[in-house]
């Protein structure tokens, strides 16, 4: 069973990709670099390893990012349809993501008028997750 997220413990990490993944390319990019500058000898093997490397640390860094502008997408379309079923109108479109993203996690009850504090009082994302009283959890979210 999943603990009760609230806002102490609600960002979370993906294992394989924060812990592998992700620091496995920074160092073959790390190492293959210290290879091809410290090395006067360096081969064309050593080229075409920091080529690969840096390549492959670019897609892994690319795919996080796509993936986070996904979700920041359905996050908006989510929220948006949530407000316009709960108020009658669309989200203000001077909203910023974080701010949106950090709404989600505000029950029905206090998301219309949380939007309209946000936006009217500029509250940061950190801001609007201290705000919110009855936590409204998101597990999807990495």
């Amino acid at each position: 069973m999943k603990p009760i997220q609230n806002f102490s413990n609600h960002s979370r990490l993906h294992p394989t990709y924060h812990y592998f993944i992700a620091p496995l390319a920074i160092g073959g990019l790390v190492a293959s670099g210290w290879m091809l500058f410290c090395n006067p000898n360096s081969s064309w093997q050593s080229i075409l390893l920091f080529v690969i490397s840096l390549t492959l640390t670019s897609t892994v860094a690319l795919l996080r990012v796509y993936a986070l502008k996904v979700q920041d997408r359905v996050i908006r379309s989510e929220e948006n349809f949530r407000h316009f079923r709960l108020t009658g109108a669309v989200l203000n479109q001077q909203l910023r993501m974080s701010q949106i993203i950090a709404l989600r996690f505000a029950p029905d009850d206090e998301f219309p008028a949380l939007a309209a504090r946000a936006l009217n009082e500029k509250l940061t994302a950190k801001q609007i997750k201290e705000a919110i009283v009855n936590w409204r959890p998101d597990y999807w979210r990495i």
